[in-house]
């Protein structure tokens, strides 16, 4: 989400994503507090986060289990919360993580990690 919204390499993957993505509220409020950091706005951070068209799924107690399960297999590549919740969603609805992570190729969680930088 970062590289679409900063216009950085991979940005332009990404915008095949949007419209017909889930996010979890995690991974929605992390990207919304890098924002901050940079300067935007309340306004303009809500306006970025409704520009992307996401499905924005809930840390309810079945995703939190799930990404507080995997913090073992994943505290060596220094993963975040956010990073553990959006491999727990992708895993629990089988879909594909999508990011710009190398790091996270390397994991075997079963689940399928898209990279959108070569």
């Amino acid at each position: 989400m970062l590289a679409f919204l900063r216009g950085e390499p991979g940005g332009e993957v990404v915008v095949g994503y949007l419209g017909s993505s889930l996010a979890s509220a995690v991974n929605v409020a992390e990207v919304g507090a890098r924002l901050v950091d940079l300067g935007l706005s309340r306004t303009e951070v809500r306006q970025y986060i409704v520009r992307m068209s996401l499905d924005i799924v809930p840390l309810d107690r079945e995703l939190a289990l799930a990404t507080t399960e995997i913090r073992l297999a994943t505290r060596h590549l220094g993963l975040s919360l956010a990073d553990r919740a959006c491999l727990q969603l992708a895993a629990q609805r089988g879909l594909p993580a999508v990011t710009a992570d190398r790091a996270w190729a390397e994991l075997e969680l079963g689940v399928e990690v898209r990279l959108i930088r070569d």
